[in-house]
């Protein structure tokens, strides 16, 4: 018996593949892994970097907000900005965070508490320093019971400026902030 159908023969393809880089793509790392993949058809890495990359993904913030940037950093989140697709998702608590943010003016007596935050948060850690009055005092500089910037107390890494900042400038210095994890080295403890 012979059967009608007609038989699809697949066509043959190398094993070793081309990885496309898309077009009009003018970031640099895209394609020069698409290289190495397309010359070699594998990939080297350090799991140190591949752990970096991981991390500027997956940025989980404790937002301390001391006053009125608060709001501006509540706005960030709305739809309008939408931190959550950079994958900067806000959590409860300090055990669970790598990013804090500071956001609004440091007293005297609010400073051991954000210092004691900071030590219960896991390395690799960083500070986001947002606002005038977190960078430096702000409107309230000379007051006898504001600490002058909140890098006094913890170690910043990024410095929003504005009073208050915008969402967008809080963006920005999250996207900073990925851009300097990528370049350093996380294992340093600070």
């Amino acid at each position: 018996m012979g059967h009608d159908r007609k038989v699809f023969k697949a066509p043959h393809t190398p094993l070793t593949g081309f990885a496309p880089v898309p077009e009009g793509s003018d970031d640099h790392a895209a394609q020069l892994i698409a290289k190495e993949v397309n010359d070699k058809g594998f990939l080297l890495t350090s799991a140190d970097k591949l752990f970096d990359w991981a991390r500027t993904g997956s940025l989980w913030p404790m937002t301390f907000g001391l006053a009125c940037c608060a709001v501006e950093m509540i706005h960030a989140y709305m739809s309008r900005y939408d931190l959550d697709r950079f994958g900067v998702i806000p959590r409860p608590s300090p055990r669970q965070s790598d990013v804090m943010i500071v956001a609004g003016t440091l007293t005297n007596k609010m400073a051991p508490a954000l210092r004691k935050v900071y030590d219960q948060m896991p390395e690799p850690r960083w500070v986001i320093s947002m606002g005038s009055c977190a960078n430096g005092g702000g409107y309230y500089h000379y007051s006898y019971s504001v600490v002058r910037g909140c890098d006094r107390v913890v170690p910043v890494d990024i410095y929003v400026p504005g009073c208050p900042p915008t969402a967008e400038a809080l963006v920005y210095g999250i996207l900073q902030l990925q851009k300097k994890i990528q370049r350093e080295d996380t294992r340093i403890v600070r």
